[in-house]
């Protein structure tokens, strides 16, 4: 196994076990853990992390689509991540999860569901196109 492969084996094994706890356990389970109900800034910098990544990933598949290559994979983490943000977002808004943000924040979280929404049904549409116009192979989106 080359290096490469078994980094991101590795690394993939290492953001499942940061992914379901923090995104499927409740509050409960989280501060069972040992996690801090009140420690939100290690939070905070590591979804500023995780979206540099992702603007990373999303300024790639640009490059990619300049020079008529189909940023396929691009498209397909744009949609789970825009469109899981944008369920997320709007669960918590609903259910009264911005009360304590005020002005200009709970603005921007609110507008922040609308465009993640936005986005999703935009690359959900690309695909869609592009599969249609055989830029895309359909059977295995490659």
């Amino acid at each position: 196994m080359s290096v490469t492969k078994f980094a991101l084996l590795f690394k993939i094994t290492l953001t499942f076990l940061w992914f379901i706890p923090l995104l499927l356990f409740p509050r409960e389970w989280l501060i069972g853990l040992g996690m801090s109900a009140s420690s939100v800034y290690e939070f905070v910098r590591l979804l500023g992390a995780a979206f540099l990544a992702l603007l990373m990933g999303y300024v790639l598949g640009l490059r990619d689509l300049n020079k008529q290559i189909y940023p396929v994979n691009t498209i397909l983490v744009g949609i789970a991540s825009n469109g899981l943000a944008s369920l997320i977002l709007f669960y918590f808004g609903i259910t009264k999860g911005f009360n304590g943000w005020t002005g200009f924040g709970k603005w921007w979280m609110w507008a922040s569901a609308f465009l993640t929404l936005l986005v999703t049904a935009l690359l959900i549409a690309g695909l869609i196109i592009e599969a249609t116009n055989n830029r895309a192979n359909p059977g295995s989106l490659r």
